[in-house]
């Protein structure tokens, strides 16, 4: 409405409170003249974390307060003012880095300052994640146990929400979280709603909620069209309130016609008696089936649990489709007595083939096992869980989760990045997987048994912030860790010694250094990497008498290296250059 109304569709329709309050009372006052009893505040994106994208994050209060009050102007005595809170536009954990404290915490801010400008309900909309929901709720009613709640999921043409929780899961936790009217809003037209409502109306007494979008829209030049009449909203109000439905509206492209045909149609209706089945939902019915132990996933896992050393080479995925060379090789190093080859995913955001596929591929066709590199920045989260379940079912065990590289460090600067998650968000949901329960909270038939490992950074710049992160990993459901190549062994005493307290089995990265050139790219271009300044002068000097001779220096710094750190680490990574695997195997020999 605000942006036929000539509003920028980039601009922050917030603030509009502020700037333009005139243009907002005028759209409130169409729908109070097509019938309403209740209208919502100018509130939906009215967070610090959203309105921050628009450099506006001190100004939270003044535009919830100035959101609360010109509706309450436009809304008089007669009808009800809510006030609007949609999600933050961020995942928080487990998914992502934004803590639940801090999400309650702007909730709460955003709360306060509308129930100051004299709203008389709230209703919490368009929310996904039943965690990011949870925290909304406890915010309200943080500032009082009374205040009337409305809490809302969108969900997909499935029914479930966009997170894969089902109706019935959602619909019993909204009900044990104390809030007053449960139900639907956004997303879906509402031919799909009403299925998803006739589920909820048999499990849960509350009233219920119905917000559908006027249709799924169609883009007509750049815009988004909503193609249900209001003769079609109005006949499926109708079905709403006969399935036990009390509050009804519309959401996305839903016009004040749209709201007086539905006015009219329901005048005359009283919802019937709806009779509650007591049926648990599958959450609550079926038994938590026994987690794998960690022996049991994997032969590394099991070598790790024994203490026994882990030896891996990282194997780069081949340009191109064809794995032959990649095979071979994979075969020389198990004949060697390699334990695992570590397989990058997308290495440098280059285009190559699939880690998935490769680590399949190799499963299949030799006896190494592979330790799979999974990043967040390719998929979003519902097409990474997709992937795991994938790959488990293939055979994949081993998984080494980072957040991976911008696509502007690749050959594709270009290339759009997802990062729906990052390490730490993925690990949970891994470990979820692994406790037999999915993103939306619905249990697998059986649990997973992934070796979950992730990234260390001993030589990282902000050393404390690695070690937060560290910290968050472990809690997350870490079992092993692999470090960025160690060239400086004092950054890695140091970082032994802060995460003592939180210490599982670590990997330490080993680099085989090349020549000179090699030794000032990883210490200059690689984040983390710090290489001495007497190594340097070693590679200096080594360089000058020839290549050969300073491939060979590079291969006795690797096994100092190694000789004086394996007996602080469970196990070792050998990142060859170039694919000169022979490489590590001569670093190899110290062993």
């Amino acid at each position: 409405m605000l942006y036929n109304k000539g509003v920028y569709i980039n601009a922050c329709f917030d603030e509009l409170n502020l700037t333009n309050p005139d243009i907002v009372k005028e759209v409130q006052q169409e729908y109070v003249q097509s019938g309403v009893d209740i209208i919502e505040t100018n509130t939906f994106g009215a967070n610090r974390f959203k309105l921050k994208k628009f450099g506006l994050e001190d100004k939270v209060q003044d535009i919830n307060r100035a959101g609360a009050l010109i509706a309450r102007e436009t809304a008089g005595k007669e009808i009800f003012v809510a006030g609007s809170i949609g999600p933050l536009g961020l995942k928080i954990e487990p998914w992502g880095q934004t803590t639940v404290e801090e999400a309650e915490e702007a909730f709460v801010e955003q709360a306060q300052a509308l129930l100051e400008g004299g709203v008389d309900l709230f209703i919490l909309e368009t929310f996904s994640d039943i965690n990011e929901i949870h925290q909304a709720i406890k915010a309200v009613q943080k500032l009082g146990q009374d205040l009337t709640i409305v809490a809302e999921m969108t969900i997909e043409e499935s029914g479930n929400s966009l997170y894969g929780t089902t109706p019935e899961v959602f619909t019993r936790k909204l009900e044990e979280w104390k809030t007053h009217v449960v139900g639907l809003n956004c997303s879906v037209g509402p031919a799909h709603m009403i299925q998803c409502i006739e589920k909820m109306s048999k499990i849960t007494e509350l009233p219920l909620s119905a917000m559908p979008n006027a249709g799924i829209p169609s883009e007509v030049e750049g815009r988004n069209i909503y193609l249900c009449s209001p003769e079609y909203m109005a006949e499926y109000a109708k079905r709403f309130i006969l399935n036990g439905v009390k509050v009804v509206g519309g959401c996305c492209g839903t016009t004040p016609s749209h709201i007086k045909a539905m006015r009219s149609a329901i005048k005359a209706l009283q919802p019937p008696e709806r009779k509650i089945i007591q049926v648990l939902p599958p959450t609550e019915v079926e038994e938590a089936k026994e987690m794998i132990k960690l022996r049991d996933k994997s032969k590394m896992a099991r070598k790790v649990e024994d203490k026994e050393f882990v030896v891996s080479v990282e194997i780069v995925p081949p340009r191109g489709h064809n794995p032959s060379r990649i095979i071979e090789i994979a075969r020389r190093l198990e004949q060697k007595g390699i334990d695992c080859v570590n397989i990058p995913d997308g290495p440098r955001a280059s285009a190559r083939m699939s880690s998935m596929a490769l680590s399949n591929i190799l499963s299949l066709q030799t006896e190494i096992e592979p330790i799979l590199h999974y990043t967040c920045r390719d998929r979003n989260l519902l097409g990474m869980q997709s992937d795991l379940l994938g790959m488990y079912a293939q055979g994949i065990r081993n998984l080494l989760i980072i957040t991976g590289d911008p696509p502007k460090l690749g050959d594709y600067p270009d290339a759009t990045a997802v990062f729906d998650v990052d390490s730490i968000g993925l690990t949970n949901v891994v470990n979820s997987l692994n406790k037999g329960i999915d993103i939306g909270g619905k249990r697998l038939s059986e649990p997973t048994g992934f070796h979950i490992g992730v990234g260390a950074n001993p030589g990282a710049i902000n050393i404390d912030y690695e070690i937060s992160r560290f910290e968050q990993k472990v809690e997350a459901g870490a079992e092993f860790a692999i470090t960025q190549p160690v060239f400086d062994i004092k950054l890695l005493e140091n970082f032994l010694k802060r995460i003592e307290h939180c210490r599982i089995p670590l990997l330490g990265g080993i680099w085989p250094l090349f020549s000179l050139r090699n030794a000032e790219f990883m210490h200059n271009e690689v984040p983390g990497c710090q290489v001495p300044r007497a190594i340097m002068d070693r590679m200096r000097d080594a360089q000058e008498l020839g290549a050969e001779r300073a491939r060979k220096e590079g291969v006795a710094i690797a096994q100092e290296i190694l000789g004086k750190i394996k007996n602080m680490i469970i196990g070792v990574q050998i990142s060859p250059p170039l694919g000169k695997y022979e490489l590590a195997l001569e670093v190899l020999k110290v062993l």
